[in-house]
């Protein structure tokens, strides 16, 4: 069926949205949902006839609305196809197709609404400057490490004297807001750390230097920012039971430590040693993580470009959908946690921006991932492993495992090349910084 489709290129609401005009002949309409309905009455069931010797006035009062719009879809993706095709758009998600009001009795009239790829021209790296963090790994950092996995595996001893910042204590409470309780400023023997955060600093200040068996009562006002918006900002009561103190006992540093870690033979250098070997891997790849973070930033910089709200929009999708897997894996009931778009609209808008960025980037300086370094890729996350072998075996036995891979070595590549056109300033960065530890 021939179909004619003028169109007008126009901005509508942003840079990126176009607008088509399509006519469809009606002529050509009808005569194609005549076709249909001679198919569908070939086969079509109905009692008391035979089949396909149902009456056509029958066969259009029940199934000549179902003929005609997907004669009239069909209609309008050809002339939708062909307008796009003489325009050459690249068409960024679906058109929003609406009739329009016409007094032609030849053609029935739509408009077609929808955004197209933006055309990434990329801009000048060398005007960029890049902060590359450096840390070297050495002693001091084993050393921290060391005294890192002491504090996880930590034991409380009960003791007599008054509680300290560190000391683990058990206390019964109960908060009152003039001379009623309030919701949630009870509980009976309530455990924490003191100095850890569980508790406001008011509080945990009221706590050290009490002993087991005592008690006391003390005003505390809550901050103005504090989450219960009928707490903040207010003075409450609360009378504190102190039941127990215990203080952190840490492990020696010796052979059992050491088998703890999977040493097995204890050698407390071999323990050193992995302890090394792991850190500076968790290391390097935390500072690649940063410095390609800092390389994206700039290529953002560098690139400002529209980008398609259809885009966005499906990237926000499916962020969602990978927020609600998560939850799920971590045991927790989606249906009860409704997630808002807007929350993953700027990450998504960031994600679309540097995809069609990188796209462009990749094509222009041909960094597309290579054969090795997608082996050395695999081969390095499988060094963790304990069989390493079986890792590799299972990522090259279906090519598509690979695909995530083949992303991470094209992102190598852009920063890589990123680096050696911008202008690169090396920062140390501290250890407890990089690695996300408190002081």
């Amino acid at each position: 069926m021939e179909t004619n489709a003028a169109s007008t290129d126009v901005q509508v609401a942003n840079a990126l949205e176009r607008r088509l005009d399509l006519r469809v002949p009606i002529a050509d309409l009808d005569k194609d949902v005549e076709q249909r309905l001679k198919r569908i009455g070939k086969s079509v069931k109905m009692p008391g006839f035979r089949p396909g010797k149902v009456p056509a006035n029958i066969v259009k009062q029940q199934h000549g609305d179902q003929a005609r719009h997907e004669a009239l879809s069909d209609a309008l993706d050809r002339a939708f196809g062909e307008a796009v095709r003489t325009q050459q758009f690249r068409i960024a998600g679906y058109p929003n197709i609406e009739p329009k009001t016409s007094e032609s009795t030849t053609h029935l009239e739509f408009a077609a609404v929808f955004e197209v790829y933006p055309e990434v021209k990329l801009g000048d790296l060398t005007t960029v400057e890049i902060e590359r963090p450096v840390l070297e790994v050495g002693a001091t950092e084993v050393d921290n490490t060391i005294e890192i996995l002491r504090k996880q595996r930590v034991k409380y001893e009960a003791v007599e004297r008054a509680a300290a910042k560190a000391d683990r204590v058990i206390i019964d409470f109960l908060g009152k807001k003039g001379d009623e309780p309030f919701q949630g400023g009870q509980a009976n023997d309530y455990p924490f750390v003191l100095g850890e955060g569980a508790m406001l600093a008011d509080f945990e200040n009221a706590v050290i230097g009490l002993k087991a068996g005592e008690a006391k009562s003390f005003e505390m006002t809550f901050p103005e920012d504090y989450f219960s918006k009928d707490l903040a900002a207010q003075t409450v009561t609360f009378d504190i039971n102190i039941k127990g103190v215990f203080e952190p006992v840490l492990p020696e540093v010796d052979a059992e430590f050491a088998k703890t870690l999977g040493v097995a033979d204890g050698d407390s250098a071999k323990m050193r040693l992995e302890i090394e070997t792991n850190l500076k891997r968790e290391v390097k790849k935390r500072l690649q993580a940063k410095i390609k973070d800092q390389v994206m930033d700039g290529l953002l910089k560098a690139n400002p470009i529209d980008v398609p709200n259809a885009l966005v929009e499906m990237e926000i999708q499916r962020l969602i959908q990978m927020a609600r897997q998560d939850m799920e894996q971590r045991g927790m009931k989606v249906n009860d946690f409704p997630m808002q778009p807007e929350w993953f609209s700027d990450q998504a808008k960031r994600r679309v921006s540097l995809g069609l960025i990188l796209g462009e980037l990749v094509k222009v300086n041909e960094l597309h991932a290579k054969s090795d370094q997608v082996k050395a890729i695999v081969e390095e996350s499988a060094e963790s492993y304990e069989h390493p072998e079986e890792v590799v075996r299972w990522y090259y036995a279906q090519p598509q495992r690979l695909a995530e891979i083949e992303g991470v070595a094209i992102e190598d590549n852009v920063v890589s090349w990123a680096l050696a056109n911008a202008k690169v300033v090396d920062k140390a960065i501290a250890f407890d910084e990089l690695m996300g530890q408190k002081s």
